[in-house]
């Protein structure tokens, strides 16, 4: 038998045999029989009044068993919101559009049939009128309230400030002061998998859920309040799941009309999103403006930071309205500002539905605040390295609370510049840019990032339990939607235990097996769910210690586990064996504090300046996620992460035109890098463990967006010799070459 298990191995993940030989069950692989399956009817307008649906001719299409849009629907459910109820009251967000529109691809109705092809004839079959309205896209134009989304009600669904207001007397006497605009675009989420759902009626009256998603936990209970069902007789299954990046962890219009659908019918019915619905119709990800005003000293030492950020949260504020007052939180960065003050409002624009995408909020506070910092070091004519220097801030600072609100655990942010710079071999990289300038060749820049993210949010249950074959399960409120957890959980959870890790079954993704649950969203898994597994597994090891002492005589204190083992008194006995004689098991609910990883990210690119085009040469990432359970998979979620942030950096945005429409249909019109765009890329590590828990863990996976953006966009300025400001993302080769010439 292999011998225990340890935290910080190296593992390979036992999830990726049944993927990589096609064993892989997901929501569109399901053969449940009776299967119909749903296509929706869309609005090909960004906003406007509907004025009819006609599904006459959809119904008389051969093999369609039901349409239904508003008019046909006594009471049509609502979206319910994610976050704060309140913010949605006066917008309420309909499953079917009823009276208007307020995005490109809303849905208006859903056609139901044997099979897809069947569906999309009805649904093509479909007459649809709409009063076109004027489209806003622009967040700060549609806070002007010119054009209401929602008549009487305004736009600026949400308005935060955070910090206090600087005295205008720091401004006027500041050495100098730097302001700058930023535009994040639109993303799509774009993950392996779109979304999917699958609904079948059961008998009673409940129904059974498969879907792809984040927080099973949250959609069962969003469907029984939509629905008018009890909570005990909807159960909803997560199989395996091709990503998710934040776009799955709410509860969707199709959802609920797919349920409503099935209940209708007696059948199971299902959904899986196509791609031109993901790029055209999905949520979106980003789309923020900021303004940005940054004050320093002579020597550069920061006196005071002041942000705006309007976030296009899209027709509906219901799953991205909280995103903005993150990034406002976030608007210190890892310095030590003593003056930060920050306003975030959330503006409807007719736009796909915002909501989280991988950093969720912090990406866009680390691309303002480190481009920022790159220019005052340029007006200072410091080295950007050496400005982050002086205003980290410093290891015996923490705990440190912020002007914004947030009490960082801990951290050593200068180790981590240290070691990338040394890392990306800094000054010879300084050195080629001189030689370049002074003799000729392609611009050549460097960029810096210095970043920290918030991590982990709200509780999570936990429970490991014995069984008498030597075996043990672990049962987890968190859903894994491909990062690992059958490996990671149980490694966790056996090195406790002092047991191989094949050893332990990971439980999770099925309500009526887990009784209760958050998800995995905010890169909580391991900093939340781990402990949660890691407490459960102590506590059982607290239990199996007593029963041994009671069966061998002797004191607890004298009980020892050894490879699984207990010992005492020149006996042994097994959980397994305690197991045979009564239930072993232990169950918790943990709740830590958020935790804030931290790192820095290194990059060197090199410009065509006739073409405009960017070559990143090297991509040098320190992260400090706290503990690694397991570094093979902490590696490839950051490559991954990397891959997704110079996407945002260099090639991706969902672009609408002046009417609202989508332009990216397919991925011919949205550019994604592939492998042949990935750069060399080097990983590091420092390990600053998290204070407030066991394991140590801080949050992983999400850092390559959160450090890649400025890193990249900061290299080019300096490549060009110019503002951060003066670049948009995507970097473009007409961005670049403009601002060659």
């Amino acid at each position: 038998m292999a011998g225990p298990s340890a935290v910080g191995e190296a593992l390979t993940r036992v999830e990726d045999g049944p993927l990589l030989s096609g064993r892989g069950r997901f929501v569109a692989d399901l053969r449940v029989p009776g299967c119909a399956e749903a296509v929706f009817v869309r609005s090909e307008v960004a906003h406007g009044l509907v004025r009819r649906v006609d599904l006459g001719a959809a119904r008389q299409v051969p093999g369609v068993l039901g349409t239904w849009s508003a008019a046909d629907l006594a009471d049509v459910p609502r979206v319910p919101a994610m976050t704060d109820p309140e913010v949605t009251r006066d917008r309420p967000w309909p499953a079917l559009a009823t009276d208007r529109v307020r995005y490109a691809g809303e849905p208006l109705a859903v056609v139901v049939a044997g099979n897809r092809y069947l569906g999309e004839d009805g649904r093509d079959a479909a007459r649809v009128s709409i009063d076109a309205l004027p489209a806003v896209l622009d967040p700060a134009r549609a806070a002007l309230d010119e054009v209401r989304l929602f008549p009487g009600v305004s736009n600026v669904a949400v308005e935060t400030t955070v910090g206090e207001p600087v005295d205008p007397r720091v401004w006027d006497r500041a050495a100098v002061v730097v302001e700058a605009d930023y535009r994040h675009p639109l993303l799509c989420h774009t993950s392996l998998e779109a979304r999917a759902i699958l609904v079948r009626p059961d008998s009673g009256g409940g129904i059974t859920v498969w879907c792809s998603h984040q927080a099973p936990h949250r959609l069962r209970d969003d469907l029984a309040g939509a629905l008018d069902l009890p909570g005990g007789r909807v159960r909803v299954v997560v199989p395996d799941v091709g990503g998710a990046f934040g776009g799955k962890s709410e509860t969707w219009p199709e959802y609920l009309v797919v349920a409503l659908a099935a209940l209708r019918l007696g059948r199971p019915v299902r959904w899986v999103e196509d791609r031109a619905e993901a790029l055209t119709a999905a949520p979106r990800g980003r789309g923020q403006s900021q303004w940005v005003r940054l004050a320093a000293d002579a020597d550069g030492r920061f006196l005071a930071l002041e942000m705006r950020t309007d976030a296009a949260v899209g027709g509906y504020p219901h799953t991205g309205s909280f995103l903005p007052e993150v990034t406002a939180r976030m608007a210190c960065g890892a310095y030590a500002v003593p003056l930060v003050g920050a306003r975030a409002r959330a503006v409807l624009t007719t736009t796909p539905p915002l909501c989280p995408y991988r950093g969720a909020g912090r990406p866009e506070a680390a691309y303002a605040v480190e481009c920022t910092v790159d220019a005052l070091a340029r007006r200072l004519d410091m080295d950007p390295a050496e400005v982050r220097r002086r205003n980290f801030v410093p290891p015996d600072a923490f705990p440190y609370d912020t002007p914004t609100g947030f009490r960082y655990d801990s951290g050593n942010y200068a180790a981590a510049l240290e070691l990338a710079l040394k890392t990306a071999d800094h000054a010879r990289w300084r050195a080629e840019q001189g030689r370049r300038r002074a003799r000729g060749g392609a611009p050549l820049g460097v960029g810096v990032c210095t970043y920290v993210e918030r991590s982990g949010v709200g509780g999570e249950f936990g429970a490991v339990e014995a069984h008498p074959d030597g075996s043990f399960t672990a049962t987890s409120g968190c859903c894994s939607t491909g990062q690992g957890h059958a490996t990671s959980f149980a490694q966790v959870v056996a090195a406790e235990l002092g047991v191989d890790r094949h050893r332990v079954r990971v439980v999770e993704a099925d309500t009526a097996v887990v009784p209760r649950g958050v998800g995995s969203f905010a890169s909580r898994s391991l900093q939340i769910g781990g402990e949660a597994l890691l407490r459960a597994a102590r506590d059982l090891v607290a239990e199996a210690r007593r029963r041994a002492a009671a069966l061998t005589g002797q004191p607890v204190g004298e009980v020892v586990l050894e490879c699984g083992v207990l010992r005492a008194g020149g006996r042994t006995c097994t959980p397994a064996e305690l197991a045979a004689d009564r239930p072993l098991r232990a169950e918790v609910q943990v709740e830590p504090p958020p935790a804030f990883p931290f790192g820095a990210y290194v990059a060197v690119v090199e410009v065509d300046p006739g073409l405009g085009t960017v070559r990143v040469l090297r991509l040098v990432a320190v992260d400090d996620c706290g503990t690694v359970v397991n570094p093979l998979v902490v590696r490839g979620q950051t490559y991954g992460s990397i891959a997704q942030g110079l996407g945002q950096a260099l090639y991706e945005a969902a672009v609408h035109d002046d009417e609202g429409l989508p332009r990216a249909v397919s991925l011919l019109d949205y550019l994604l890098p592939t492998v042949s765009e990935m750069p060399e890329v080097v990983l590091e590590e420092t390990c600053t463990p998290d204070p407030h828990t066991l394991l140590g863990a801080k949050g992983a996976g999400e850092a390559g967006c959160v450090g890649t953006p400025p890193a990249v966009v900061n290299a080019v300025a300096d490549a060009l010799r110019v503002a951060p400001s003066a670049l948009g993302m995507p970097l473009t080769p007409r961005t670049c070459w403009e601002a060659v010439r």
